[in-house]
């Protein structure tokens, strides 16, 4: 029986030694609860910081909307690396001074310079080198990503 109390008094020993050493790194932390130093916060603070803070996460994963541009006839529209376009109407031809192509990934192929650019294809710009088309009548694209300037 007295080995159970000195082993008791040991545990006890060690907790409140713990408590201890916690309330002194607690005072060291920089302040009373509630003061400047150590501010508390309500919780709809929390839950509007989380649901912003989640909000911004999932709109870098989606990346940049869709945008809508009329190119009018015998002007070019040039992607820059990772642009994606589709067009939606109008006639168009590959500009690609690569000669590599530009991927169409609707037809899984790749749309060499001068053919014709098929309406309502995926095409993706692989590099910020000039790639793109040139509009032959008024074209409406659609593109997700950046315009090279010309």
């Amino acid at each position: 029986m007295h080995e159970k109390r000195l082993w008791a008094a040991a545990v006890l020993l060690v907790l409140l030694a713990a408590a201890g050493g916690y309330a002194a790194f607690a005072g060291a932390s920089g302040g009373d609860p509630g003061s400047a130093a150590d501010p508390l916060v309500t919780k709809s603070y929390v839950e509007e910081y989380v649901a912003g803070y989640v909000q911004k996460a999932l709109q870098n994963l989606q990346g940049p909307a869709w945008q809508v541009k009329v190119v009018p006839a015998g002007q070019a529209f040039l992607g820059a690396a990772g642009t994606e376009f589709i067009l939606r109407s109008g006639a168009a031809v590959a500009v690609d001074p690569t000669g590599n192509g530009i991927p169409d990934v609707t037809a899984g192929t790749s749309l060499p310079a001068g053919q014709s650019v098929a309406a309502n294809h995926l095409y993706i710009i692989p590099r910020d080198d000039g790639r793109g088309f040139l509009a032959r009548s008024e074209v409406v694209v659609m593109y997700r990503g950046r315009e090279l300037s010309k």
